[in-house]
């Protein structure tokens, strides 16, 4: 029988799963944006646009994902110190090398919302260079995302 009203999400009817995917020759962008889209909670029939309704999402693999066309050579990650002249600038291609969890965790941020509630979606990512992680007692499920590079 439908009641005519309108289910609305809160931490107390919200079930929150752990899921597990590997970034193996993943595209980055095609990666964070169906990561950020589960961390956003949208795979559920139960989303709503104002509640953190997603779920934990671990990313293996890191290393292993690709950056597709020259991107590897002409794109740049900028940050600054907060000193007059402290621009940082790091290629893409040091940063796939040094710290490719940071730059998977940039690219799923920048697809979240730029306020408390995405920064809240955002503590739920657990990024790793290699095959294993920490997280084996929460017994994520595997997901496969799609968009593999063949």
């Amino acid at each position: 029988m439908n009641t005519g009203k309108t289910f609305m999400a809160n931490e107390g009817n919200i079930k929150r799963e752990w899921l597990l995917v590997d970034a193996t020759d993943m595209p980055i962008g095609r990666l964070a944006s169906q990561v950020a889209s589960i961390l956003r909670g949208k795979h559920k029939p139960t989303f709503t646009p104002h509640a953190d309704a997603g779920d934990y999402v671990v990313i293996i693999n890191s290393d292993k994902a690709v950056l597709t066309g020259k991107k590897i050579t002409d794109k740049y990650y900028f940050r600054h110190s907060g000193y007059p002249g402290g621009a940082k600038f790091t290629q893409a291609k040091h940063m796939m090398e040094k710290n490719s969890d940071r730059a998977v965790e940039r690219a799923i941020k920048g697809m979240l919302p730029k306020n408390s509630l995405g920064r809240q979606m955002f503590r739920k990512l657990k990024v790793h260079k290699g095959a294993t992680h920490p997280h084996c007692a929460q017994q994520p499920r595997e997901v496969f995302l799609t968009g593999k590079r063949a």
